[in-house]
């Protein structure tokens, strides 16, 4: 038997999957059946194959359930990181890819970069690899549960 582990999401994130997987199960159902031709039955491809990807993201999600405020990288933190060749810095949700969060960029722990980052403390520094084979360096510098990022809360 294998274990999945929990995907952190918001609550706002979770009822909008809802939503969807209720409005795309309703235009599935309502499309399957008649005359189809090749873009309906690829529609009806994506369709159920986005089904699918919004089943599995809720059925192991923790929703709305913060993690400490202890600044320590992980899903369900707003993070704050300086890429260190440039200067630049981006703030960014730890979080699961497909459900939207507002105006907030979201990266998962999987990519490259959260997998990277995750477990960091402000001030610590970690490298990964883009696709590209080129290594970039970051600095965490702030991590905020998202629950206290969106109270405006810190």
């Amino acid at each position: 038997m294998t274990s999945t582990q929990s995907v952190w999401m918001s609550p706002q994130a979770y009822e909008r999957l809802q939503r969807e997987l209720a409005t795309l199960r309703e235009l599935h159902a309502a499309a399957s059946g008649g005359d189809t031709d090749e873009n309906s039955d690829a529609l009806q491809h994506w369709r159920q194959a986005r089904i699918q990807q919004i089943y599995d993201l809720l059925l192991d999600a923790a929703v709305g359930k913060n993690p400490p405020d202890d600044g320590i990288a992980e899903p369900g933190m707003v993070l704050t990181i300086r890429y260190d060749d440039t200067g630049d810095t981006e703030t960014f949700l730890m979080s699961v890819r497909g459900a939207e969060y507002g105006g907030i960029e979201v990266y998962s722990n999987q990519s490259p970069l959260g997998a990277a980052i995750a477990g960091a403390r402000p001030g610590e520094r970690r490298r990964y690899a883009l696709p590209s084979g080129a290594a970039v360096s970051v600095t965490l510098l702030d991590a905020v549960p998202y629950g206290m990022h969106t109270a405006g809360v810190k």
